[in-house]
């Protein structure tokens, strides 16, 4: 599949993944005032299936990525309060409305202050919602909201890459995305280089592969480049001193090679990915849907990778292991 005929829904997971596994660090980046004001020693909490039961009605649009978080503030007693997030990936003029009726929503179930958040990865610079309300009879409803535009970064990318944080390189893999569109070598070079600088910060091996997988499924390059690229990802892990194994590992590709040196290096690596893509997708629907049923487990294992994709796409909105298995 071409890197640039890709749906929107590939943006998806990552963006999840990143989210959930680093919610603190997202805070921190995106929207500093609110970090500021949760007591972190608590634990946060994600609502997902609750918030899909509060909006499961709300026709208003389709979201790229949404989150509904409980956490803790240090202020007022130390009380529970929720944060809705939202990532919209193109323009939407619904989506000042929808946020606004979620918000009130979840209010309506957990009677608890509610903030909503939006990070806007589309890549119209002019579009920038902040608000939604009406005015009848002289009363007011409405809602402001923090949005954050990530191509407003654009001229900060060296900024970025030099920034602790990991969603400092989440947003630049995103406007490298950008950025590259059509220039494959180019994308290359910008992709090579994220993935070294992984390598040289004090990272434990769990940031490394997520965050390697976030820029892999952002930075998407076709398959001959995407071979050499790993294959040069896995050359500088065996010469790079480190204490765990490889990212390469999350996308199986480690074990393609070895079996691509045994039995031809295509078919290695072809079988590799697919292993790696059936493992990620397992580990998603278990997360969603809880543990997994061998004939599922199995099922996954003899797929191929188009039909690894697609179920990839349909677990993000699915309700249950039937919805992502039923036919099209």
């Amino acid at each position: 599949m071409d890197p640039e005929t890709l749906p929107h829904d590939d943006y998806d997971t990552p963006w999840k993944e990143a989210l959930a596994r680093y919610f603190p660090e997202f805070m921190a980046f995106y929207f500093p005032q609110a970090h500021a004001g949760i007591d972190w020693r608590r634990p946060h909490v994600f609502l997902d299936q609750e918030l899909a039961q509060v909006v499961q009605d709300a026709a208003l649009g389709r979201r790229l990525v949404d989150r509904l978080v409980q956490v803790a503030t240090l202020a007022d007693g130390e009380r529970w309060v929720y944060i809705h997030v939202e990532v919209q990936g193109e323009p939407d003029r619904d989506f000042p409305e929808r946020l606004f009726t979620y918000n009130y929503r979840i209010y309506d179930r957990y009677r608890r202050p509610v903030a909503s958040l939006a990070v806007l990865a589309d890549e119209r610079a002019d579009w920038k919602p902040t608000s939604y309300g009406y005015e009848l009879f002289g009363c007011r409803m409405g809602i402001r909201f923090p949005a954050v535009k990530l191509v407003d970064y654009a001229d900060r990318i060296e900024p970025l890459l030099a920034d602790p944080n990991p969603f400092a390189l989440v947003t630049a893999a995103h406007l490298y995305t950008r950025e590259t569109r059509g220039d494959m070598q180019r994308r290359y070079a910008a992709k090579w280089r994220l993935a070294r600088l992984l390598y040289e910060r004090d990272w434990d091996r769990q940031r490394i592969l997520d965050l390697f997988g976030v820029i892999d499924w952002l930075l998407r390059l076709p398959k001959e480049l995407e071979r050499q690229l790993l294959h040069e990802v896995y050359e500088l892990e065996r010469k790079v001193s480190m204490p765990y194994v490889t990212s390469a590992e999350r996308l199986g590709i480690e074990k393609g090679l070895q079996q691509g040196l045994q039995q031809g290096l295509q078919q290695g690596l072809e079988q590799g990915l697919q292993r790696g893509e059936a493992a990620v997708l397992a580990r998603q629907m278990a997360r969603r849907f809880g543990p997994l049923p061998e004939a599922v487990q199995a099922r996954l294992s003899a797929a191929t990778t188009d039909q690894l994709e697609h179920w990839a796409i349909r677990v993000l909105d699915a309700t249950s292991l039937d919805d992502v298995f039923a036919p099209s």
